[in-house]
């Protein structure tokens, strides 16, 4: 039987940097490809994976912004 993952052993997405989320979300998703698990095991990781990605779009997301926030400025400077 493997063995349970027990969710408060991960820490919030919420406090994960970009590269953080992104490497547990490639983790899972290998472990979703590889099978063999236990299909409550395989929602749980599903979700986490969700929100993970969901974290790494967030991070993108401001990237982007700051990233044409900057643009804008610095066409107004000249």
């Amino acid at each position: 039987m493997t063995e349970p993952t027990a969710a408060q052993d991960r820490p919030d997405v919420a406090t994960l940097s970009y590269e953080q989320a992104r490497e547990e979300l490639v983790t899972i998703v290998k472990r979703l490809e590889a099978g063999n698990l236990p299909l409550e095991e395989s929602l749980s990781l599903w979700e986490r994976g969700e929100t993970l990605a969901d974290r790494c779009q967030a991070w993108l997301d401001g990237a982007r912004e700051r990233l044409d926030k900057a643009r804008e400025e610095s066409s107004d400077d000249d």
